[in-house]
């Protein structure tokens, strides 16, 4: 087979797999990757961090952290269950996994090389539910869905963790208000400037701007949209990703740079989600964990992560 021929083929082959109908598989070492990657059954996932060519998700059953590889689908416990939920979750460059416990009131950091236990902090005692943290270069924030204050976890000098007692709560003031019903605080970023925090309120599906070092509130100006069943939350330059769980989309939100405003410029949806709680990038593709809200769950019950592309 001369050259020429060669190339032909190649190029139709590489056209082939680029423009599958439906969801556009991506392609790595000549294969495409799987647009879903099936978890332990029972798991019941509700966070997901990614880093490189994996996934860490958490399970809210049995607080089980699980590495999942994105390009093959193959997959393994990395830290075993603490009988605590293990639910937002978010990678740090240095290799540590920092972890929401929700009902537990507590976080986690955990090396995502050995599994280990880094530190622990004791946020809060019950009723509490710590829900998702977000990363800067100063420290970690974690919401609660049961009160209105925001945790903050300083880091130091190359990231150095504070001891135990080492935290502090910002009570929100401002426009933000606890509601009775529901899930308050969930989803937590940075505003595209990096100088203040987006949140936002599941039961209301409003978007909250958050001076991090008063913790004073004002409402993010969506004209003509709110963000019901408002979850995890995902910033890109300035592109906002709100998942909206038992809605089965995730909304996507042009921000200005400082966060007070923004314009929904599209919404995605998939037939393979199943209320996903949550979205990380990786790989040029958006992963989703399906926590399958509406299923009762059992030791057995299936639970998937799903890819889908970018907006």
């Amino acid at each position: 087979m001369n050259r020429r021929v060669r190339a032909a083929l190649a190029g139709a082959v590489t056209a082939t797999l680029l423009t599958t109908a439906g969801t556009t598989p991506a392609v790595a070492h000549g294969r495409a990757r799987p647009a879903e990657i099936s978890l332990p059954d029972g798991f019941q996932p509700e966070g997901i961090a990614t880093a490189g060519r994996y996934a860490y998700l958490g399970s809210r059953a049995t607080g089980a952290i699980y590495r999942a590889d994105l390009v093959d689908g193959d997959g393994r416990v990395l830290s075993p269950a603490t009988g605590t939920p293990s639910l937002g979750l978010k990678v740090d460059p240095r290799g540590r996994l920092f972890v929401a416990g929700g009902t537990a009131g507590d976080a986690r950091v955990i090396d995502t090389r050995s599994g280990e236990v880094l530190a622990r902090y004791q946020f809060a005692t019950a009723p509490t539910f710590v829900n998702d943290v977000v990363l800067t270069d100063e420290a970690a924030y974690f919401t609660d869905s049961n009160s209105p204050v925001l945790y903050r976890l300083p880091l130091g000098r190359h990231g150095n963790l504070p001891a135990a007692d080492g935290f502090t709560t910002i009570a929100l003031t401002g426009a933000f208000q606890q509601s009775g019903t529901g899930v308050n605080l969930n989803g937590i970023v940075r505003t595209p400037d990096r100088t203040a925090l987006v949140v936002v309120q599941s039961n209301t599906g409003r978007l909250f701007r958050v001076d991090p070092v008063t913790g004073v509130t004002t409402d993010i100006d969506v004209p003509g949209h709110t963000f019901a069943n408002g979850d995890g939350l995902l910033l890109i330059g300035r592109t906002l990703y709100v998942a909206q769980n038992r809605l089965n989309q995730i909304a996507v939100v042009r921000l200005n740079q400082a966060g007070t405003a923004g314009t929904v410029t599209a919404t995605i949806t998939d037939p393979n989600f199943d209320v996903p709680t949550t979205v990380a990038k990786a790989l040029g593709r958006l992963y989703l964990p399906n926590a399958r809200f509406t299923t009762t769950p059992t030791p057995t019950t299936p639970y998937t992560v799903v890819a889908v592309r970018a907006r």
